[in-house]
């Protein structure tokens, strides 16, 4: 599925994060590219990743499940760029039968080498409203911090 939208995003419509990461893209691009590995650290705080699946190509899909109290919440998408180790984009969408929360939004990740390290730069984008991108600025917040954990524990293999 490809994403065009229209009228032009306004600012509050659109979540952007940076990180740089202590390694380099190859590696930080593989630890996004890998289900075994994706699986390990692609969570927020204080929840466990019982089921992560991936087809890892251009058309291909994921599908995971974050789990907390017991409680599952699934999301899905299809991989819409694949540009090793510099960049992705892929459709990101809960599965919670709540059509708000649901919405469809497309993620694009940039890989940038910077002195032996990577510049992360993350956006998904449209959202409804600021409160949900600031929602979603928490979640994937928690999710970039513990793949730099991830990263310096050595659990790359």
């Amino acid at each position: 599925m490809a994403f065009a939208f229209s009228p032009p995003l306004q600012s509050g419509q659109v979540l952007s994060l940076a990180r740089v990461f202590d390694a380099p893209p190859e590696l930080v691009f593989r630890l996004w590219s890998d289900p075994k590995l994706a699986q390990q650290w692609w969570r927020p705080d204080g929840y466990t990743t019982p089921f992560f699946e991936m087809d890892f190509r251009v058309g291909g899909a994921y599908r995971y499940a974050i789990r907390k109290d017991g409680q599952d919440g699934w999301a899905h998408g299809i991989y819409q760029e694949i540009s090793a180790p510099s960049r992705l984009v892929f459709s990101f969408q809960w599965d919670s039968g709540d059509a708000a929360h649901d919405a469809l939004t497309l993620v694009t990740v940039t890989f940038q080498a910077q002195a032996g390290k990577t510049l992360l730069t993350f956006r998904q984008e449209p959202f409804a409203s600021v409160e949900r991108r600031d929602g979603h600025a928490i979640g994937w917040g928690q999710v970039l911090d513990r793949l730099a954990l991830h990263i310096t524990s050595g659990e790359t293999e």
